[in-house]
Order: C-alpha cells, then structure tokens, then sequence
C-alpha cells in the first residue's frame, strides 16, 4: 500500500481497518494496486462536498449532506487504481495485469466478496469509486448513536 492508503486505512472504523488491509493484498495478488482516495470525512467536509454544484463552484459530486454518507462514520471508502509509476488512474476498462478481466472488475470482486456494497452497482447516482460497510445499521442508527455518545475512545461509532 502506498503512503496514501495506509493513511486512510488507518482513519476508518476500526472493525474495518485489518479487513481493508486484507482486501487490497487480495486485489495486489491478482497484480492490481489501488489508492483509497477517500475514507473518514467530517460532517462538515461532507456538507462542503454537498455545496459543490449547488452553492459553490464546481462539479455536483454527492447527494449526501453530513450524517448522510458512510464516510462520515469511517463506513466508506472510495477509490482509484494506482500505477507502478504512481500515476492514478479512474478507468473501468483498463487491464494492467493482462488477465483478460479490467482491473476495475478484479476490485470490485475482492471487496464484493468480503461483503462490501458497491457503488457502481446503485441504481440511482451511481457511484463507481465508492464501496461501503454498514455491518447492516441504517444511518439514522449511525446518527443516533452518535448523538448519545455510543462511541469509542477515538469518537467511532459502537457497532
């Protein structure tokens, strides 16, 4: 993992942390390295994010105000592949590895069988970055245990 990541991975929920840590040695073994672009986000980062478009200059990114995205609860990860150069890359079409499948497809598979929802697979606003966690608690769960302080030492919610 390069430094990127291993400083995302380090800022989710930690029931994910080591799990996240497995999925991309997974991808890595099938000769595929990615980047987490995105983990824990404050509500006030999300809320920034939400203005994009709306109130502030830029490209419409979310319909997720804080408390309403999984990266507020260290839930979420997004995600681009990673270059041996360094270089980033977004395509759901390339194959570096030469195994016949995208590299794209090789992730999403490794998260999907760890239980991860994908984004790409949501009907509406999909989201091909994004895979998600939710140990199968709604948001307005998450939000509420938040609000009464059913949280760890470092602020995560108790799951």
């Amino acid at each position: 993992m390069d430094l990127v990541t291993i400083n995302r991975v380090a800022h989710l929920h930690p029931k994910l942390r080591s799990e996240v840590a497995d999925i991309i040695k997974d991808i890595q073994s099938k000769g595929v390295d990615i980047r987490i672009t995105q983990g824990l986000r404050t509500f006030a980062e999300q809320d920034a994010l939400y203005a994009q478009g709306r109130t502030t200059p830029g490209k419409f990114v979310t319909n997720a105000k804080g408390g309403q995205s999984w990266h507020n609860f260290g839930l979420a990860i997004d995600f681009c592949l990673l270059h041996k150069d360094g270089t980033i890359s977004f395509s759901i079409t390339e194959d570096m590895n030469a195994d016949k499948k995208t590299d794209w497809n090789n992730v999403t598979d490794s998260f999907k069988k760890f239980g991860w929802v994908y984004g790409g697979d949501w009907n509406v606003f999909k989201d091909n970055c994004h895979f998600e966690k939710t140990f199968e608690i709604t948001l307005q769960d998450a939000n509420s245990k938040l609000k009464n302080k059913q949280v760890d030492s470092q602020g995560y919610i108790l799951i």
